[in-house]
């Protein structure tokens, strides 16, 4: 109801309102996501041209370190943002950096022990699961039925994709500790993924949080130093390798994984990233001349089904955590 005893305003004209961009519904969430996994889907052919006896756990950790005090550098209000925190975020960050530490120190071990197929599909393949599971359980948002097929699609694409060759009996027998690690690993993802995301809605930098994340894991991983060979690092091909992880998978994958979450919800975000052995197997073909049977190209179909289901945005969805 107008306010009777206000006094009469001017009657010009409201100014227009500043023009708006449409907003197309895969650039702002899904499509950084999906080109930070290009991005990683690049790290297991690239790691295998490290010199000969470098430690799988070594060139993980190394690259870690090495990207995540880069982002902590370079990211704007990433080294202040834990000043500007709530203890509650504060106690957030401290656990996100614990969960991206945990990453290389579960997956690359599980890699060593069961072979790259299983504990990516493993790792991969659950961290969806674990993301969507604990955003229910936080109150964060309930599973849709459209999250629910595409990320089983997903799911069944990426198991077929990487474990075609293995149904013909061929390859690496599955360890036991190798399949608790990787699951460990897409815990780890799914936990720092969620975190991540839960910040970025609060109001804070995606630069910033991931920056503050990746540079508090890679000085975690630090003192595992002593304990591995880092010797591999001081010739040309283990500085390139090393810079490259660095530089490409963690440093521009992750600004682009952060930017994403901004219009992604965390258990969407996680489910995109099985477009990584997608990325892997193609590369591994055309790459280092692996081949692959009919299964594993039919996975990679019903992988692409389901990234397309979780792409291309429901009319009226909302963002979880908005």
């Amino acid at each position: 109801m107008p306010n009777r005893t206000s006094r009469p305003t001017s009657a010009r004209p409201a100014e227009p309102a500043p023009a708006r961009r449409p907003h197309h519904p895969l650039r702002g969430g899904p499509a950084p996501i999906l080109t930070a996994c290009l991005l990683w889907g690049t790290t297991g052919t690239v790691s295998s041209f490290a010199p000969a006896g470098a430690p799988a756990a070594a060139i993980g950790c190394a690259g870690l370190a090495l990207g995540g005090i880069l982002l902590l550098l370079t990211s704007r209000g990433a080294r202040s943002l834990p000043a500007r925190c709530t203890r509650s975020e504060r106690r957030l960050l401290l656990l996100g950096a614990f969960a991206v530490a945990g990453y290389p120190v579960t997956f690359y071990p599980a890699v060593a022990r069961t072979g790259v197929a299983v504990a990516t599909v493993i790792a991969l393949g659950s961290a969806p699961v674990f993301a969507g599971l604990l955003a229910w359980l936080t109150g964060r948002a309930r599973p849709t039925a459209r999250w629910t097929g595409a990320t089983s699609a997903a799911v069944l694409g990426c198991t077929l994709l990487v474990l075609g060759p293995r149904l013909t009996g061929a390859g690496t027998p599955i360890d036991l500790t190798g399949v608790l690690l990787a699951t460990f690993a897409g815990l780890s993802y799914a936990v720092y993924a969620l975190i991540g995301g839960r910040l970025i809605t609060h109001g804070h930098e995606s630069g910033a949080v991931m920056g503050a994340l990746f540079g508090a894991a890679g000085l975690l991983v630090l003192p595992f130093a002593p304990f591995v060979d880092v010797t591999w690092l001081g010739t040309v091909r283990g500085a390139a390798v090393a810079g490259y992880l660095a530089l490409f998978t963690v440093y521009v994958a992750y600004r682009l994984f952060g930017h994403g979450l901004r219009r992604t919800s965390a258990s969407a975000a996680t489910s995109l990233t099985l477009a990584e052995p997608a990325v892997a197997a193609v590369l591994g073909v055309s790459v280092l001349g692996e081949r692959l049977p009919y299964l594993s190209w039919c996975g990679l179909a019903v992988l692409g089904l389901g990234l397309v289901l979780l792409a291309v945005p429901a009319k009226g969805a909302v963002t979880e955590g908005r």
